[in-house]
C-alpha cells in the first residue's frame, strides 16, 4: 500500500469541497489502496483553517460542521509521529511538516502549494513524488 501525505488544501478538496478531481483519491482511500499519513499538528492546522470565516461560510452553506469534518479526517488517516526536519527546506514554514513527513516515509506528497511544487525535483532523490493531484 502506497503512503500518501496530503496538504491542507488537498484535504479541503477531498473532505469539504467534494472536488470532482479528488474522486479518484477518495475511491483509492476508501478501498484502502493508499495509506494517508498525518500527524497531530496537521489535524490542528486543519481545525484552524476550518475556522477561517470564508471556510466557515462554506461549511454552513453545505450544512457541514468542523466536528464532522475532523471526524472524517480521523477515520481516514493513519496518525504517525512528527517527522524530523529533512534537508529540503520550504520557504513557507507552514508547509515544512508535510515535506518532512513525506521524506520520512518516502511518501507521495499531494499539494497545490506553488512553493511545495517547486521542490519536486529536489525531493525526488529522497523518494518523494510531489504532485498537485493523484494521477
Amino acid at each position: 500500500m502506497s503512503a500518501l501525505v496530503l496538504d491542507t488544501n488537498i484535504v479541503l478538496d477531498l473532505l469539504l469541497f467534494q472536488n470532482p478531481q479528488a474522486q479518484g483519491l477518495r475511491q483509492a482511500l476508501d478501498q484502502q489502496q493508499l495509506r494517508w499519513l498525518a500527524t497531530p499538528p496537521m489535524r490542528e492546522e486543519l481545525a484552524r483553517v476550518l475556522a477561517y470565516p470564508k471556510i466557515a461560510a462554506v461549511l454552513a452553506r453545505l450544512d457541514n460542521n468542523v466536528a464532522r469534518l475532523l471526524a472524517q479526517w480521523d477515520a481516514q488517516v493513519s496518525v504517525v509521529g512528527v517527522a524530523p526536519r529533512c534537508a529540503v527546506r520550504c520557504r513557507d514554514p507552514d508547509d515544512q511538516m508535510f515535506i518532512d513527513l513525506a521524506v520520512a516515509h518516502r511518501a507521495v506528497l499531494l499539494s497545490k502549494d506553488a512553493l511545495v511544487l517547486r521542490l519536486a525535483k529536489r525531493l525526488l532523490p529522497l523518494g518523494v513524488v510531489v504532485s498537485p493531484s493523484r494521477g
